[in-house]
C-alpha cells in the first residue's frame, strides 16, 4: 500500500502533491547500511586500538564489544523505525519522543556540521588516495593559492580539493535524477567495497599467513605488550587499566561502525519499512562487524602486533597488503579506499536530504526543501542556492587551517572521524 512520505503520520503544514517512490527493497536497504558503515576506518583504527590494549586477544575482544553495542543499537533503533516508518529517521524520533526543539537542534546540527562535514571529510579521503594513482591530484598543488582570512585560517583550492568538490557535485546531481540512480550507484559500490574487504581477509588469512607471526601474536594472546600510557600510571597491564583501554578503544571501532542508522532517514522510500528497515540495519550491522573482526584476524595472521601498533600513519591495511604484495600493496589499497569512500559519499548524500525534507514539512527548515522534484526526490538536493548541501560541503572543503609551522592543512581533514 502506498503511503505518504511526510515527516509525521498526520496532516502536514504544506500541501505537496508528490510522494516519495517506494523503490528500496530489503537488499537495497541493506546495501545502504553496509555502504554507509564501511569507510576507511577498518584499515586505520586497529593501530591505535592495538596500542591501547596491547595484545591480539584483547584487540579482538574490543572489536567484539563494538559489535555487540552496534547490533544492540540497531535492534533498539529498529523498534523506533517500525513504529515511525517516515522520512527523517532520528529527527522524527527525537521530535516525537522529547519535543520539536530537540528535533530542530538535531536537524540543524546534522546540516551544519555532522552530515555535510562528514561528506566533505570523506571526499578529501577519496582525493588524497587518488593522488597515489594520479600525482597531479595533491593538496600542495594549488589552483587558487591560500588566501589568509585570519591568523589561523585561510581559503584555498588545490587539485585535491577540486576533485573532492567535483565528486560531491557529481553524486548530488546523480541523486537528483531519481532514486533508481542513487540506489544503482550504491549497490554497485557497496558490493565492490565488500568484495574488496573480503578479498583482503582471504589474502591475509590464507596467503599472507606466516607461522612465526601467528605464533608471536597468539602464543600469549592476553599478555599486553607495546602498550601506551592511558594516564597517570594507568595502562593495560592492570585489570582496571585493561577495562579503560577497551573502553577507550571503542572510540575508533564505534566510529568505524557508525552510520548504520542512516537508512532510517529514507524509511519513506523503503517497501514494508516497518519490517525491512529493522532487518536492513541488523543484517547490515552484523555483516560489517563480522567482516571487521575477520579483517583484524587477517592483520594478526600477516603482521606482528608491533607492526600493527606502529604502522606508518596507522595504515594497517596498507602495511598488510605491502607484506603480501611488496610492489603493489599501496596502489591496491588506494583503489579499495577510493571505491569505499565513493560509496559512502553517495549513501550520505542520498539519505541526509530526507531529514531536511521532514523538517521543512514542519516549517523548521527552508520551505523549498519540503518539496519533491519531478523525479520524486527532495528538491533540496538540486538547490543551487548558497545554502544548498553541495555549497555547504564546499565551504568546509575550501576552508583551511594554518598551523604554527605556517603549513596549510584542510580543516575537514583535522576534524574527520577515524571511520573516514
Amino acid at each position: 500500500m502506498n503511503r505518504e512520505a511526510d515527516s509525521s503520520g498526520s496532516e502536514t503544514t504544506h500541501q505537496n502533491p508528490r510522494k516519495f517512490a517506494l523503490g528500496l527493497n530489503l537488499f537495497d536497504s541493506t546495501m545502504f547500511v553496509v555502504g554507509a558503515m564501511i569507510g576507511s576506518g577498518i584499515f586505520i583504527v586497529p593501530a591505535e586500538m592495538a596500542r591501547n590494549v596491547g595484545s591480539a586477544g584483547w584487540l579482538l575482544v574490543a572489536w567484539g564489544v563494538a559489535g555487540v553495542l552496534t547490533i544492540a543499537g540497531a535492534l533498539c533503533y529498529g523498534e523506533l523505525s517500525a513504529m515511525m516508518p517516515q522520512a527523517g529517521g532520528m529527527y522524527v524520533y527525537l521530535r516525537e519522543a522529547y519535543s520539536p526543539l530537540w528535533g530542530f537542534l538535531y536537524g540543524w546540527t546534522l546540516f551544519s556540521v555532522i552530515e555535510t562535514g562528514t561528506i566533505a571529510a570523506v571526499a578529501v579521503a577519496f582525493a588524497r588516495f587518488s593522488g597515489l594513482l594520479w600525482p597531479f591530484v595533491s593538496e600542495d598543488r594549488y589552483l587558487v593559492p591560500p588566501v589568509r582570512l585570519s591568523t589561523h585560517y585561510a581559503l584555498s583550492l588545490s587539485t585535491a580539493q577540486f576533485l573532492a568538490i567535483g565528486i560531491i557535485f557529481f553524486l548530488t546531481f546523480s541523486n537528483t535524477l531519481g532514486l533508481r540512480y542513487g540506489k544503482l550507484i550504491q549497490n554497485v559500490f557497496t558490493i565492490a567495497k565488500t568484495v574488496a574487504l573480503a578479498g583482503l581477509i582471504v589474502l591475509g588469512i590464507f596467503y599472507g599467513r606466516t607461522a612465526s607471526v601467528v605464533s608471536e601474536n597468539f602464543s600469549a594472546p592476553w599478555h599486553p605488550t607495546g602498550i601506551v600510557s592511558l594516564g597517570r600510571g594507568l595502562d593495560a597491564t592492570t585489570m582496571w587499566g585493561l577495562f579503560v583501554a577497551i573502553c577507550l578503544s571503542q572510540t575508533g571501532s564505534l566510529f568505524s561502525a557508525d552510520s548504520w542508522h542512516n537508512i532510517a532517514f529514507a524509511a519513506a522510500e523503503v517497501k514494508r519499512a516497518e519490517r525491512n528497515v529493522t532487518l536492513a540495519m541488523v543484517i547490515g550491522a552484523t555483516l560489517v562487524i563480522t567482516l571487521y573482526i575477520l579483517a583484524n584476524v587477517a592483520y594478526l595472521f600477516t603482521l606482528p602486533l608491533s607492526a600493527i601498533q606502529h604502522a606508518p600513519a596507522d595504515r594497517v591495511g596498507t602495511a598488510t597488503l605491502r607484506a603480501i604484495f611488496p610492489g603493489a600493496g599501496s596502489v591496491v589499497m588506494a583503489v579499495a579506499i577510493m571505491i569505499s569512500t565513493f560509496g559512502t559519499i553517495n549513501a550520505l548524500t542520498l539519505t541526509g536530504a530526507r531529514v531536511y525534507y521532514a523538517m521543512a514539512r514542519q516549517r523548521l527548515f527552508f520551505p523549498f526543501a519540503g518539496k519533491l522534484n519531478a523525479a520524486n526526490v527532495s528538491a533540496f538536493l538540486s538547490s543551487s542556492r548558497d545554502y544548498g548541501p553541495p555549497s555547504w560541503c564546499c565551504r568546509a572543503l575550501m576552508s583551511r587551517q594554518l598551523n604554527l609551522g605556517e603549513t596549510y592543512i584542510a580543516t575537514c581533514s583535522n576534524t574527520s572521524s577515524p571511520r573516514h
